[in-house]
């Protein structure tokens, strides 16, 4: 694990050393999820997260068939119709 000491502004920001920034993929101008998890404060990349979420519903849909989106809206539709 990396650490430095960093200074939270008088508006709220902080800015993160370069070397770190690197080490975890973050870009210049580029999108991050910030999670709050107990005091934890995690900063990680859109794209990080979006693979922790596919690897997740990959997992939890494993064995199960006739999974995607056509199938879901399928069955939303047949529901309506006997609503």
């Amino acid at each position: 694990m990396v650490s430095v000491m960093g200074r939270v502004t008088g508006s709220g920001r902080i800015s993160i050393p370069a070397e770190i920034r690197k080490a975890a993929g973050i870009e210049n101008d580029s999108d991050v999820v910030i999670q709050l998890e107990g005091k934890e404060i995690r900063i990680r990349t859109v794209d990080e997260v979006v693979r922790d979420v596919q690897a997740r519903a990959k997992q939890m849909l494993a064995g199960k068939k006739n999974v995607s989106v056509a199938a879901f809206i399928q069955e939303r539709r047949r529901e309506a119709k006997r609503e």
